[in-house]
This record gives C-alpha cells, sequence and structure tokens, in this order.
C-alpha cells in the first residue's frame, strides 16, 4: 500500500509506528490515541481497506474513488470529509498545477489520500511533531495545519500569476496580438480552475468556526481557523481581481488587433488609390496613342502640320487634368 507515513499519536506524542493498517487500528484503540495516515495517489481496493478499518461513510469513499471533485466539506455521523484542490506554480513553465487531497477526520483519526505532489504534508507533520501541545488537540488540530498548509501554497502560485499578468500588462501595447490573445485566454482558465479551488474555502471555514462550539473544539483552535480564514478570503480577492484584469486585458488586446488591422486595410486601400490614379493618368496618353497607332487612311489630322503636336498637347491635358483632380480627392 502507498502509505507516505502512518503513526499512533498518544497526548501529543508519536508512540508507534505500524506497518500496517490494521496494527494502526489495534494500537488506536489500545492506547486511546489518534492514528494519522497520509497515502499518495492508493488504488481503490487500497482505499477501500482504509474504509473498512475505520467505518467511513459510502458516498464519502464513493468521492474519493471517484477523484476530479470540486473543494468541498461534509458531515457523515461522526467523520468529516474534505475535498482540497492545492495548486503550485511551475516557473519552468509559468503554469499552475492543480492536485486534489482528500481527508477524512474521525474523533481518532485523520486519514489523507493524496493525488498530486501539493502540498507537502511531510512539513505539516514535522510541523505537529514539533508541537506537541498542539497535536495533542486532536485530528481536528491536525485538520487545522493542512488547512493552513494548503492556503500558505496558494501564496506562491498568487505571487507567479501576478507575475504573468504584469508581462501580459507590459506586452499589451507593445507585441500584442493573437499570440498575446491566446497567452491570455490560457491564463484566465487557470484563474478561473484557481477560484474554483479557493472559493469554497470561504463557507468550509466557516462551517468549520460555527460548529467549533458544539464539538468543544479549543479555543485557540478556533482562533487559529479564523486566521486560516482571513488568508483564504484575500486568496479568493485576489483571484476574482486577477480575473477581471485578464478579461479587460483580453477585451484590450482585440481591440487593439481590430485596429491594426483597420488601420492595414486603410493604408492598403491608400496604396491601391495611388495605384488606381497613376493608372488613370498613364490611360490618358494611352488612349490617345492607341487611336493615332491605328493608321487608318482617312485621318484628317495626320495631313495637318499641327497634328502631331495636337495629339501630344491632347495627352498632356487629359493627364495633367486627371493628377489634379486625384489630388484634389487626396487620392495621390
Amino acid at each position: 500500500m502507498p502509505i507516505v507515513d502512518n503513526g499512533v499519536y498518544v497526548a501529543g506524542q508519536r508512540i508507534k509506528n505500524p506497518t500496517s493498517l490494521a496494527e494502526t487500528f489495534e494500537y488506536t484503540r489500545a492506547q486511546h490515541g489518534m492514528a494519522w495516515i497520509g497515502l499518495f495517489r492508493p488504488t481503490p481496493e487500497e482505499i477501500a481497506q482504509v474504509a473498512d478499518e475505520f467505518s467511513l461513510h459510502a458516498l464519502a469513499v464513493e468521492d474519493a474513488l471517484t477523484g476530479h471533485q470540486r473543494s468541498k466539506l461534509e458531515r457523515y455521523g461522526d467523520i468529516l470529509f474534505i475535498v482540497l484542490r492545492p495548486a503550485r506554480y511551475i516557473d519552468e513553465t509559468e503554469t499552475v498545477e492543480f492536485g486534489e487531497l482528500h481527508v477524512f477526520v474521525g474523533p481518532d483519526f485523520i486519514v489523507t489520500i493524496r493525488h498530486a505532489e501539493s502540498p507537502d504534508l511531510s512539513r505539516v507533520r514535522h510541523r505537529m511533531e514539533g508541537d506537541p501541545k498542539l497535536l495533542a488537540l486532536g485530528p481536528e488540530a491536525v485538520l487545522y495545519a493542512i488547512l493552513d498548509e494548503v492556503v500558505d501554497e496558494y501564496w506562491p502560485v498568487i505571487e507567479g500569476v501576478e507575475n504573468d499578468i504584469d508581462e501580459i500588462e507590459d506586452a499589451l501595447f507593445e507585441n500584442g496580438g493573437v499570440t498575446l490573445s491566446k497567452r491570455i485566454y490560457d491564463l484566465s482558465r487557470e484563474v478561473i480552475t484557481l477560484q474554483r479551488a479557493v472559493a469554497p474555502l470561504a463557507e468550509m471555514l466557516d462551517a468549520l468556526q460555527r460548529g467549533a462550539p458544539k464539538y468543544e473544539v479549543d479555543l485557540e483552535l478556533q482562533r487559529s481557523l479564523r486566521d486560516v480564514h482571513d488568508h483564504a478570503l484575500r486568496i479568493i480577492d485576489k483571484a476574482a481581481a486577477f480575473r477581471s484584469i485578464l478579461e479587460n486585458a483580453l477585451t484590450v488586446n482585440a481591440t487593439i488587433v481590430t485596429q491594426r488591422q483597420t488601420d492595414t486595410a486603410l493604408q492598403q486601400n491608400e496604396q491601391v488609390k495611388k495605384i488606381s490614379g497613376w493608372a488613370a493618368i498613364l490611360f490618358g496618353p494611352t488612349l490617345v496613342g492607341t487611336i493615332y497607332g491605328m493608321n487608318f487612311v482617312y485621318m484628317p489630322e495626320l495631313e495637318w502640320p499641327l497634328g502631331y503636336p495636337m495629339a501630344l498637347a491632347l495627352m498632356a491635358a487629359t493627364s495633367v487634368t486627371l493628377y489634379w483632380v486625384f489630388r484634389k480627392r487626396h487620392w495621390l
């Protein structure tokens, strides 16, 4: 079984490192302690084994087996089922990677099922084991630490996305175009996914605080949950602001692209007008020359002494007149 870590705790101290879930269950009940089991990408059979050992509700187990759940908190009797969507920012690709974390919290156990590298729950365990007084508060304290870690890991994501938005704003009026539109669109999708991950946290943390007195949660732990709640609200506000900025950036970029296309079309139209104007100017002499080039026998002008100068003058007059007309109309 992909057990990352498995321990039994009594009064905030780790007293046993069981080698199997059955042994964990046995020691937890015998010592009246708390079991903390961390699983990484378990198979359906392995999740079913955990469910059997700790009598997890079938609906919660079904969600854990299905995966791809939204962030949520559900209570089944005295067991809480929490789904979290942690995230991390990857600098190399400038993208956000989202994971999924399922947490089962019972009166004397907490089971985490992680499907991605984030969050780093080993850091949570080291933090809690370094603070026996906090760990002695039980599974609720571990849940607080997990929520705190997930929310804290959103901040590098926020900073990374903020840097990406700054780059987009700098490029908007310099080299905006289809490529920039695609980058804005891709980042917008990541921000929307981030919103879907963090938005439910406010209601989840609010529900935990409302239920704290009923389940006699330690007062200091309640205050710590409020602090996590405040951080989550700030992240939610940031994500909403990012989405608004990106929507505006996409609109502005589309306007810039349209304006550039319009300017290009106008420039092309001006060129067409110039070409047409010069073609018309040259058409006059060509027409006269063509007529006289037909070599008819009966053409009175052929016998006139001034016939040739008259033809040249007619060509020049036609060209000058057309040039003056086109200049007046700003075609040339």
